[in-house]
């Protein structure tokens, strides 16, 4: 029996792979593979511009994750290589400042209060209507990039509950009948924002 190799089964964060024929690539797996490194591309050049400035960390994370959208472990890593500091080093700047998130985030952030006087008031219904709208399971973020659903506590608006707000606008006295009205809203602006760009 031919003995295997980590060669022909190279470790992964998952466990030990196979290693698939070249042939075998489907076209889609390298669109993928492209454009994540040319996002690496980019942030080799972030990182060559502050080679040897100490202090930089913020700014090169900053940028990282303006170019993938997020600072997953990975990029964490990357980062940590290319500037020669632990990982940790990097991890604790990440997670110490609420302006770095280390999941991908929609385009809008939609905040449902779960304090006490929403969520007497419907809030749970609130938010299994938006996750009803916006076809989310287990995951924060609808498939299309747009929203990112989240409960948070008490947003001090009490007198307008149930209350949740979208990026930093207050929507109160909400019912479920409300919710697809208010997302067409940011949808529609998106769009048209869009097509300014492209004319």
């Amino acid at each position: 029996m031919k003995a295997t190799t980590e060669q022909e089964y190279p470790h992964s964060e998952q466990g030990i792979v196979p290693l698939l024929p070249k042939t075998e690539t489907k076209p889609e797996k390298r669109e993928m593979v492209d454009t994540k490194d040319h996002k690496y591309r980019e942030l080799d050049k972030i990182l060559d511009h502050y080679r040897g400035e100490k202090g930089e960390l913020i700014r090169v994370l900053h940028s990282a994750q303006k170019i993938f959208g997020y600072l997953p472990p990975e990029v964490q890593a990357y980062v940590a290589l290319k500037m020669d500091i632990p990982v940790s080093e990097v991890n604790g700047v990440v997670t110490f400042y609420t302006l770095f998130v280390t999941e991908p985030k929609g385009k809008h952030t939609i905040s449902v209060c779960m304090g006490t006087a929403c969520y007497v008031k419907g809030a749970r219904e609130v938010m299994d209507k938006l996750k009803d709208e916006l076809k989310l399971d287990a995951r924060e973020t609808s498939a299309d990039g747009m929203f990112t659903l989240r409960s948070t506590r008490c947003l001090g608006a009490c007198g307008m509950a149930p209350v949740m707000t979208v990026d930093e606008e207050v929507h109160g006295k909400l019912n479920a009948g409300d919710l697809t009205g208010i997302l067409k809203i940011y949808q529609e602006q998106d769009a048209g924002e869009e097509h300014d760009q492209v004319h």
